[in-house]
């Protein structure tokens, strides 16, 4: 592991060894800033997007993280008794994706909801894209029948309103009751997450 203070980043970033900070974390397991300023974690969080081309994840609980958590690509703020005001803030304006109340919720947070999250969205891109192929089929056919003359089959409100009005159940109903999964064997095995990438 490796622990780096607030003074160390500034030297990092004003002397240009951002390359040579890089490399030695790739060497760690875990890597803590701590003692560092919000503009220190947003640049740290900004240089490893950058340079190593993946998403982050910065979890913050007071108002000091909010660059952090903003600069990340998934942002989550804890409430605790410092992010009380961070939390209460996020109801007027969002500055991070998730809100949870405890540390511990993290891993039911990643492990289940992000597993369910993740095949369901996989499953409505093929959903979506199987709609619309038989939707512009059954167009596409129709103008043989017609003779190219531009008429359509379909009343024009239908038209308008088949997305919104005639497909939205199906997408609806897997949001609230899909769990391909149960959240205890989801926990019970983390792996299960790189599966479905």
């Amino acid at each position: 592991g490796l622990v780096i203070d607030g003074r160390t980043l500034n030297v990092i970033f004003q002397g240009g060894l951002e390359e040579k900070f890089l490399a030695l974390t790739k060497h760690c397991r875990s890597v803590l800033c701590c003692r560092s300023t919000p503009l220190q974690k947003s640049m740290v969080v900004k240089l490893v997007r950058r340079q190593l081309k993946v998403m982050t994840l910065s979890i913050g609980d007071g108002a000091n993280d909010v660059s952090m958590i903003q600069a990340a690509d998934v942002g989550i703020g804890i409430s605790g008794q410092e992010g009380m005001q961070i939390s209460l803030q996020f109801i007027s304006f969002p500055l991070f994706d998730f809100a949870i109340s405890r540390f511990k919720h993290l891993k039911k947070l990643l492990l289940v909801h992000g597993h369910w999250c993740y095949a369901r969205l996989a499953k409505m891109v093929i959903y979506f894209f199987y709609k619309n192929v038989s939707y512009v089929n059954l167009l596409f056919w129709y103008q043989f029948f017609c003779g190219f003359s531009g008429s359509t089959m379909i009343d024009y409100w239908q038209m308008i309103f088949f997305n919104l009005f005639f497909t939205s159940m199906p997408p609806l109903l897997f949001g609230v009751l899909d769990r391909d999964v149960s959240a205890e064997t989801l926990l019970g095995l983390p792996e299960l997450y790189k599966n479905g990438q």
